[in-house]
């Protein structure tokens, strides 16, 4: 007979301990990471009479318990505690920021095609399409249940702000994809670094930093004009963390990274670098890299995917695209640093500075 799954057990309260004066960033994303993981354990199901949905929610588990940074509820819970609101009171929120992120992640592995997620195969690698596009949906709507208890939490003026995000969020975060998709369906290659802005934006700043900072600023209690103040650096912050994961994809160590090194050249990527090569390169290089990078991904050679490479190397491109992350994240800071400069000093406040040279300085 086959064994029952475990019953899931009522979710604990977390207490979210205030951060100490020696805390380091690097501590409070593992500490974040540990609490997260352990809420979110025990909130998502594992029992189920049918053993077929017992699969359903050992596979739910999947993505959220494989490493990963966990800027985003970081992000969220730092600015709170920074704009002097409670930790605990923003943490079943990051909670769900952290679930919209490993949606998003599933069907974002299925749509580029892409082989490897935090180190590990993706999830329609292991379980096929079918299954990893349920499963996505399945934690999409764990996200809105999760939502649903700051109600309780926060009172229901509140809760439903924080709905209002996350709708706004979500319909931005599509739409990027769409830019982004298009592209590709449409084998276009023309494109400009305002189209690259646009299309980050949309998808990469809105769930990176834009949101979670906002809604860490949301939870405190700031007002609307201190809220929206979030966009224009959470734009420079998260376009910098794209750049960033671009960069990494072709210069990173596998092992640290998590995802497979050049795996954006053999998706066909349109990422700053590729289009500073583009914009770079003579008439007859750039009619080889159409060649190359139309080509479907089990169609490219590891031979053609070096080519590419040696170009980007040949015309600069990655370093181009590393200064210009660093550009967007001293204007970040800039910004960050004028605009809240009436925020008392806390170990928040410097660790979200901190957090914000993580982005273009992290390996992984």
């Amino acid at each position: 007979m086959r064994e029952a799954c475990e019953v899931c057990p009522p979710t604990r309260k977390v207490t979210f301990l205030s951060m100490s004066p020696q805390i380091g960033p690097l501590e409070f994303l593992k500490e974040t990471k540990s609490k997260i993981d352990a809420y979110l354990l025990d909130f998502l199901p594992k029992h189920h009479e049918r053993p077929e949905v017992c699969r359903l929610y050992e596979m739910m588990r999947d993505y959220p318990m494989r490493a990963g940074k966990m800027l985003r509820p970081a992000f969220c819970l730092l600015i709170c505690e920074a704009f002097g609101g409670n930790l605990d009171d923003a943490f079943n929120t990051a909670a769900a920021l952290e679930l919209l992120q490993n949606w998003l992640l599933i069907h974002d592995d299925i749509e580029d095609g892409s082989d490897l997620r935090r180190g590990e195969p993706c999830l329609h690698q292991k379980h096929g399409i079918p299954m990893a596009i349920n499963v996505g949906d399945a934690l999409h709507c764990k996200m809105w249940e999760l939502l649903n208890r700051n109600a309780d939490l926060l009172g229901y003026e509140l809760a439903f702000r924080i709905l209002s995000e996350f709708t706004h969020l979500s319909n931005q975060v599509v739409e990027g994809q769409h830019i982004e998709l298009s592209w590709v369906r449409d084998n276009r290659w023309n494109l400009s670094e305002e189209d690259y802005w646009i299309m980050c934006v949309q998808k990469a700043a809105s769930y990176t930093c834009i949101t979670p900072c906002r809604l860490g600023a949301i939870i405190a209690g700031a007002t609307k004009e201190k809220v929206d103040r979030f966009i224009d650096i959470g734009m420079n912050l998260g376009v910098a963390f794209q750049i960033r994961d671009d960069v990494l994809n072709l210069i990173g160590e596998e092992g640290t990274y998590g995802k497979e090194i050049a795996g954006d050249i053999s998706e066909g990527k349109r990422t700053l670098v590729l289009i500073h090569l583009f914009n770079a390169c003579t008439k007859i290089e750039a009619r080889r890299l159409i060649a190359i990078m139309d080509k479907p991904r089990e169609e490219k050679r590891e031979d053609e995917i070096r080519e590419v490479l040696h170009l980007m190397k040949k015309y600069k491109s990655i370093q181009y695209a590393h200064e210009r992350s660093k550009e967007l994240v001293e204007k970040a800071c800039a910004k960050f640093n004028q605009e809240f400069a009436y925020l008392p000093e806390s170990r928040a406040k410097e660790i979200f500075l901190h957090l914000i040279h993580f982005v273009i300085e992290r390996e992984y």
